[in-house]
C-alpha cells in the first residue's frame, strides 16, 4: 500500500485500488432509487469486449423483456456503441439516456432485462459504484464513483455498516478471483485498524 493526494492506493498484482473502495459505505437502495441508473447517465453502460458474444447470443432470451423503444434501438445499432471517449457501451435509445436492455415495471421503475431472465449482466453494472479504469501498460484501476443519483445508497450503507468492498464481494470474485478479493479484505483490516478517515 502505498499513501498519496489522493489517499491510500492498494496495489495486489496489476490492480490498484482506492481506499474509497474499503472505507466508503454502499448498500443499493432500490425502495429510493427505482432503478435509475438504467435510466440515466452520460452514455451507456460500460462492455468488456469478450461480453459481446454473450449478448447477442443471450438476445433472444432477453429481448422479451425490453421495451419497443430499446429492441429497435438494437436493430438500428447492435448490441454496443462505441462512446466519445471510444468506449464500448450499452446502446441508448435516441432522445433519452436509457440503456437499450431496460425493463420497466408498470409503476415506471426500472430493472435489467438480462438480469431479469436470469442471465449474468455486464459486470461494469454487477460492481457498480465500482469504476474500473485500464492503465498505461496493462494494469487496472478500481474507484467509487460519486454519482447523486446514489446517495441513498451510500447512506444506507452507512447506517447498516456495510463498506462498497463488502457489498461487492460477490461481484467482484466473479471479475478478480478469490485471491484478489482475500487480499482486499486483508488491506482492509490493516485500513480500517487504523486512525478512520473522514468519510463523504
Amino acid at each position: 500500500m502505498s499513501a498519496s493526494d489522493f489517499g491510500t492506493i492498494i496495489q495486489i498484482g496489476d490492480i490498484l485500488v482506492s481506499e474509497d473502495v474499503i472505507m466508503e459505505y454502499f448498500s443499493c437502495d432500490y425502495g429510493a432509487c427505482r432503478g435509475i441508473c438504467c435510466v440515466e447517465g452520460d452514455s451507456g453502460a460500460p462492455l468488456e469486449e469478450e461480453e459481446l458474444e454473450a449478448l447477442e447470443r443471450d438476445y433472444p432470451v432477453f429481448c422479451g423483456e425490453m421495451h419497443d423503444p430499446g429492441r429497435r434501438r438494437v436493430d438500428e445499432v447492435g448490441f454496443f456503441e462505441v462512446d466519445r471517449d471510444g468506449d464500448l457501451v450499452t446502446p441508448v435509445v435516441q432522445q433519452t439516456k436509457e440503456c437499450a436492455f431496460t425493463h420497466f415495471l408498470p409503476d415506471g421503475s426500472a430493472l435489467c432485462s438480462i438480469e431479469k431472465c436470469g442471465l449474468v449482466k455486464p459486470v461494469s453494472c454487477r460492481l457498480y459504484p465500482i469504476r474500473v479504469t485500464k492503465l498505461t501498460g496493462g494494469g487496472l484501476a478500481l474507484n467509487v464513483h460519486h454519482w447523486e443519483i446514489c446517495k441513498p445508497a451510500f447512506e444506507k450503507g452507512k447506517k447498516e455498516g456495510v463498506r462498497v468492498y463488502q457489498f461487492l464481494k460477490g461481484p467482484l470474485v466473479s471479475r478478480f478471483g478469490q485471491e484478489f478479493f482475500q487480499a482486499l479484505e486483508s488491506a482492509a483490516q490493516h485500513l480500517l485498524s487504523g486512525p478512520q478517515p473522514q468519510t463523504r
